[in-house]
């Protein structure tokens, strides 16, 4: 037929066309399927594995610290948070309503804890409660197939041994804030998350680069629900995936000892107030308590808003550390530097004698001295000894206020120690000059007065007037305190260690000076007439200086008032500063109770810490000054009852005598 020829020709050419292009299609499935089966095989099959993965933070152990003796003083234990991934949940509703009643939660409060995380990525875990207890894990875990999203967090938790003891000192972690983010990767050139828990305060903020280790991560098998299944070892499994373990942070041995801080503790009982104690020939602080305090434990394991407000609540301000962030008028404890500076400008010597009559005038200006009768005839050892107000304002009169601050700031008063511990403050010491600046006036003499006795414008802290006894105490010489022994890393190996630095020595020009202000510390203690008598230690044989802290000034009429009547908040601080042993110095120690009154009240917890170290470390020593103490103190009665006899009458003459 005609065109048949032509019509097949046309078929032919266009099954030629389709068997082309069907074979080009083929060989495109087939390349396609090299390219993602052959070429592209194994990586597209990691990302196949990586669907079913999720990776998981491990939290790296922090470092433990220790005591001097290799007591622990910080742990860390296992904790459990109960988390929730956004990304996975099904029907958030049910979820949310049956995790409040695993979790003894209402669904407001879940829901305010979704609401504050909802900018964040979906697949990022929110914590909905820290430190869930085991019968709460327990509910979890049984009950994790109705809970998609859900899981629980193993976290390791900072566990102090000691709870409030030495809590300023230890300081605590806690989840780094929003506002300290971009602030601390800047500082620390470390790329922090929130989520992660720095050191917030005393050791652990301070030591935090070496105590915080590093983070690792693993890999857990989950299903299409986000539920954990397993953990999957990726060791091997396939390229460019792999667990990476943590890194645990250095551990450090501070030269506090553990003992003698529960001892600091006790003895402090319900006080407001602070103590530490030092060694005199380093520096080492051997202890360092302050009272009220908190449990940093609290704000490891997640802290809760009641506890919180019972800390920022107190009037007390448990969070402060009285040793180190507080400073006070120094009250009588000053008088020695108002001494020591008198002696070296040879206005006074050992046998400068004032009638202390109760009071003393200048112009038209009478000061009272605390013993309204006066102390009679007065020399130097006795004025320290029973802290005659007179004798120090008549020796402060015959200087200028620019000598007491010489030796004031000589002896480390003033200024910061040094210590490696945030916050420390400053104190202070007037001056003509500094006055001039700041109010644009002169010095007056009757500011001298008040300043010599440790009043007006001086303040100190009690490491400040631990270093400056110290110094008195080794013949001058001034060592930066320290808290921080050695730090070792995870095989146990030395990283760095700590030794004493020596920041100054106070020359005298009068090698009597340091002579007298000691003897007269150690009446003050040892002498039945001493300030401090009636809080002696046993067996410790001391030398220290009692000082009462004035909160607010009294009027004339009101001097003698007995601290005890008035209200709380006027009564006055009571200070106490000793070292011991008297004749061979070993430890000093400084102490401040708040509105406690009088200066002995602070006595009986510098002589526990003491008492504590000549036990622990001067055993001898200890058993040797019972019996010097013993002796001594049968002495000092044995005479007291021979002055208190009555004269005896001479016998009537004889008629044979005249």
């Amino acid at each position: 037929m005609f065109g048949e020829e032509e019509l097949v020709k046309i078929h032919k050419e266009r099954a030629t066309l389709i068997s082309y292009i069907i074979t080009a299609a083929f060989g495109l499935v087939l390349s396609r399927l090299w390219y993602l089966q052959v070429y592209k095989g194994e990586t597209l099959h990691n990302y196949s594995i990586q669907n079913r993965l999720r990776k998981e933070v491990v939290w790296a152990p922090r470092g433990l610290i220790y005591s001097r003796d290799d007591q622990m003083l910080v742990d860390n234990i296992p904790r459990f948070d109960a988390i929730l991934t956004p990304q996975f949940l099904m029907d958030k509703e049910e979820t949310v309503t049956k995790l409040g009643k695993f979790l003894n939660m209402d669904v407001e409060s879940i829901n305010a804890v979704l609401k504050k995380n909802s900018n964040q990525a979906k697949y990022r875990p929110i914590i909905i409660k820290k430190n869930i207890s085991f019968d709460e894990l327990a509910k979890i875990e049984t009950q994790n197939a109705d809970l998609p999203g859900v899981s629980v967090d193993t976290f390791i938790s900072r566990e102090y041994r000691d709870k409030e003891v030495g809590a300023h000192l230890l300081g605590y972690i806690s989840e780094i804030s929003q506002i300290q983010l971009p602030k601390l990767r800047e500082r620390d050139r470390v790329d922090y998350r929130l989520g992660d828990f720095i050191g917030q305060f005393g050791i652990e903020e301070q030591l935090d680069k070496y105590l915080r280790g590093e983070n690792g991560h693993e890999f857990v098998e989950v299903d299409a629900r986000g539920r954990r299944k397993r953990y999957i070892n990726t060791d091997n499994l396939f390229k460019g995936i792999e667990d990476e373990k943590p890194l645990s942070g250095m551990n450090v041995k501070l030269t506090i000892d553990r003992d003698m801080q529960i001892a600091a503790y006790n003895a402090l009982e319900d006080k407001v107030g602070g103590v530490i104690a030092m060694d005199i020939d380093s520096g080492e602080v051997l202890t360092m308590v302050s009272r009220p305090s908190f449990d940093p434990s609290q704000f490891s394991r997640g802290l809760t808003p009641e506890y919180w407000r019972s800390l920022v609540g107190n009037k007390n301000h448990p969070l402060r550390d009285r040793n180190i962030q507080e400073h006070f008028s120094p009250g009588s404890t000053f008088k020695v530097i108002t001494g020591i500076s008198a002696f070296e400008k040879g206005e006074i010597d050992e046998h400068t004698e004032v009638n202390c009559t109760g009071s003393f005038r200048l112009g038209r200006k009478v000061y009272h001295c605390w013993k309204k009768g006066g102390h009679g005839p007065t020399n130097l050892v006795k004025a320290i000894r029973e802290s005659c107000n007179v004798y120090f304002w008549r020796a402060a009169n015959r200087i200028d206020i620019d000598d007491i601050a010489h030796y004031a700031k000589g002896f480390g008063l003033g200024s910061r120690t040094g210590i490696s511990l945030p916050r420390e403050v400053q104190g202070f010491i007037p001056t003509k000059d500094w006055k001039k600046k700041r109010f644009g006036q002169e010095w007056q003499a009757g500011e001298t007065l008040s300043c010599a006795i440790g009043q007006s414008y001086v303040l100190a802290s009690t490491i400040q007037l631990a270093t400056a006894y110290g110094a008195i105490a080794n013949g001058g010489k001034i060592y930066r305190p320290y808290v921080v022994k050695d730090i070792y890393d995870t095989n146990g190996e030395l990283v760095k260690t700590f030794t004493p630095e020596l920041l100054s020595k106070i020359e005298l020009k009068n090698p009597k000076t340091l002579k007298f202000i000691r003897e007269g510390l150690f009446q003050v203690v040892n002498n039945p007439k001493g300030t401090g008598w009636y809080k002696r230690g046993q067996g410790i044989m001391m030398a220290g200086k009692t000082g009462t802290s004035q909160v607010r000034s009294a009027s004339a009429d009101k001097i003698y008032t007995k601290c005890e009547t008035m209200d709380y908040e006027s009564r006055h601080h009571g200070l106490f500063v000793a070292y011991a042993p008297a004749d061979n110095p070993k430890i000093v120690a400084a102490a401040i109770f708040e509105h406690g009154c009088h200066g002995s009240s602070a006595a009986p917890v510098v002589e526990a810490v003491i008492t504590q170290y000549m036990k622990k470390y001067q055993p001898e020593m200890y058993l040797q000054n019972l019996e010097k103490d013993k002796t001594l103190k049968d002495n000092w009665i044995k005479s007291l009852r021979q002055a208190a006899q009555p004269v005896a009458k001479p016998a009537a003459p004889a008629d044979d005598e005249e």
